[in-house]
């Protein structure tokens, strides 16, 4: 990022907690969320860089989910693949064994129906 080129020190510059994500209509993350907003746990200090954006979303690669502004990306996939989603917080974190975290029920979802398609009968 422009912002952070020379940046030696980088100390407390990372973005922990919760954050609000607006998430896009018709994607896999809509669908596995059910909501048009969520909230999710960041740990880390790197962003996905905005000057490459317009090219990838040009070359197939979906913004599924923004900071409400839209000026931060949240969340990326691939439509048409079964299960392609990138997230820049930690699932991981709100996921319990008893309440899996909605992403990992989607690709659990994903998984059992790619199989079913491709198993012979």
């Amino acid at each position: 990022m422009e912002s952070q080129q020379g940046v030696c020190q980088k100390g407390g510059t990372m973005r922990l907690g919760a954050y609000p994500c607006k998430v896009k209509p018709g994607t896999k993350l809509a669908a596995a969320y059910g909501t048009p907003s969520i909230s999710e746990r960041h740990r880390h200090r790197y962003e996905f860089n905005n000057a490459f954006r317009s090219e990838l979303e040009a070359a197939g690669l979906a913004v599924s989910g923004t900071s409400p502004s839209g000026g931060l990306v949240e969340t990326v996939e691939l439509p048409g693949h079964p299960f392609y989603i990138g997230v820049q917080f930690h699932p991981e974190f709100k996921s319990r064994p008893n309440h899996a975290h909605p992403l990992f029920r989607a690709f659990i979802e994903a998984a059992k129906a790619r199989r079913a398609a491709t198993k012979e009968p």
